[in-house]
């Protein structure tokens, strides 16, 4: 019966992420290194630890044509994945099952429409401690 009830609990977060994640984008004037250096200052200049960049974009160009694809993607795209240990804890403990949102991220992408940096929403409620602090983060890096 416990079991039924983690799984339960299981779908019932992915549902509410599903209906909950859009991604949400900003403009940045300059470089994709410059906005990479930006994001990473604003991450940091939170007091927060980066715990890993993953290269997305380069993982798609190098392995387009093994997929069979010659589309790029992106020029570039980078993923800053990260975790805060105090709105984490006030999250969790409002509701466990929200660590099916952690590690947060922030990317950079480059295409032909320019640099932007993102993030995903979060539902209404605890989460929205978190969404307020990517908000913040991007506001920071892109000097809004």
């Amino acid at each position: 019966m416990k079991h039924l009830i983690i799984t339960a609990a299981f779908f019932a977060v992915s549902a509410s992420q599903g209906l909950a994640e859009d991604i949400i984008t900003t403009p940045f004037n300059g470089s994709f290194d410059d906005a990479t250096f930006a994001v990473e200052s604003a991450i940091v200049g939170q007091g927060l630890v980066i715990d890993y960049v993953s290269h997305v974009g380069e993982m798609l160009n190098r392995t387009g044509a093994d997929v069979g694809s010659d589309k790029q993607i992106f020029a570039a795209a980078d993923i800053f994945i990260f975790c805060s240990a105090k709105i984490s804890r006030e999250v969790m403990e409002a509701d466990p099952m929200n660590i099916g949102y952690c590690p947060y991220g922030i990317f950079v992408t480059e295409d032909d429409d320019g640099v932007k940096v993102g993030y995903r929403s979060y539902p209404d409620g605890p989460m929205q401690k978190v969404q307020t602090l990517l908000s913040g983060i991007v506001e920071e890096a892109v000097g809004d």
